[in-house]
């Protein structure tokens, strides 16, 4: 099964990951060398043979294949590609073309850049300080002295228990969650009715019309 992460040893991982690791991208296909554009990109997550051209994906049309990359001369996979079957938490990752993407296999330095103060935990390359390793590889390497380290897929939350709640009240008849509000008085609800909150005076208009006296003559003199 795509995804499932076992335990062999001190190993730990998917089975198409270390194969995938060691496979040689970007050469010709074997298979269809007298067709043009048939350089091998793409790895068939299923099967976890050699890599496959554009080709060679027809007769994989039902099986999970992910497409290779290359930035400077080394092998990357996009992040929405990869993440659907590992967990990649604690890799770095790097923008190219738009695109998130994570490398295969690890790059080691010589020696660090200025003022760096995170390095890859295998190949000592320099990091962000919110990861610990450079590539899918180098934490692979990492779970040989980090037991806590997975790429196993964490469940997503239930959508189910999370919605239990809602169902619970909505399946409570209105006349039963109206007695498990807070208790209102007849007045109050009548009030509430007549969209006057309770304690609120009526608006009483207290001003009084007077109306001017008819106006008398003066008597005569």
């Amino acid at each position: 099964m795509v995804g499932l992460v076992f335990r062999s040893g001190e190993e730990m991982g998917p089975p198409w990951l270390k194969p995938m690791l060691r496979t040689s991208f970007f050469i010709s296909c074997p298979v269809h060398a007298e067709l043009t554009k048939n350089e091998c990109n793409l790895y068939c997550l299923d099967c976890m043979g050699p890599a496959l051209c554009s080709y060679c994906h027809s007769f994989h049309k039902d099986h999970h294949v992910v497409q290779i990359r290359r930035s400077s001369y080394h092998n990357v996979i996009r992040v929405s590609e990869v993440s659907k079957f590992i967990d990649i938490s604690g890799v770095q990752t790097y923008i190219i073309n738009s695109a998130k993407i994570v490398f295969l296999n690890e790059r080691p330095q010589q020696r660090p850049g200025k003022g760096v103060t995170n390095t890859c935990q295998i190949c000592g390359r320099s990091l962000l300080d919110s990861f610990r390793f450079c590539s899918l590889g180098c934490k692979l390497g990492g779970m040989k002295r980090d037991p806590e380290l997975s790429f196993a897929l964490k469940p997503k939350p239930n959508k189910e228990l999370m919605m239990g709640s809602e169902s619970d009240d909505s399946s409570t008849p209105k006349k039963m969650r109206r007695g498990m509000e807070d208790p209102f008085d007849e007045d109050t609800h009548q009030n509430a009715r007549e969209g006057i909150s309770p304690g609120t005076p009526p608006n009483v208009n207290y001003r009084i019309s007077r109306r001017k006296g008819i106006p008398h003559r003066a008597p005569p003199f």
